[in-house]
């Protein structure tokens, strides 16, 4: 196993978990920031108003891409499970 190798599995493993986890990270974001706005024009300065909108937000992300999600991880654990004589030998 050489070391390009091993660069080219994790540089393949940090790719697949920003994929995964960048939709959610996006809305969460994107409710976060309207929140934000929404209580800088209202002045209510309320800490915890926000998340309650980003937790349904995400739930509601985490139905919508799930099985979008649970592809992407499927097909990355077979390619490394397929892939396991190159990590043993």
């Amino acid at each position: 196993m050489s070391a390009e190798f091993v660069i080219s599995m994790a540089e393949r493993g940090i790719f697949t978990v920003l994929v995964i986890a960048g939709p959610l990270l996006l809305i969460a974001l994107g409710i976060g920031l309207a929140v934000s706005i929404f209580q800088a024009t209202t002045q209510i300065q309320e800490q915890t108003l926000a998340f309650i909108p980003k937790i349904v937000g995400v739930l509601v992300a985490l139905i919508v891409f799930g099985p979008w999600m649970l592809s992407h991880m499927i097909a990355y654990a077979a390619e490394i499970f397929g892939n396991l004589h190159r990590f043993i030998g």
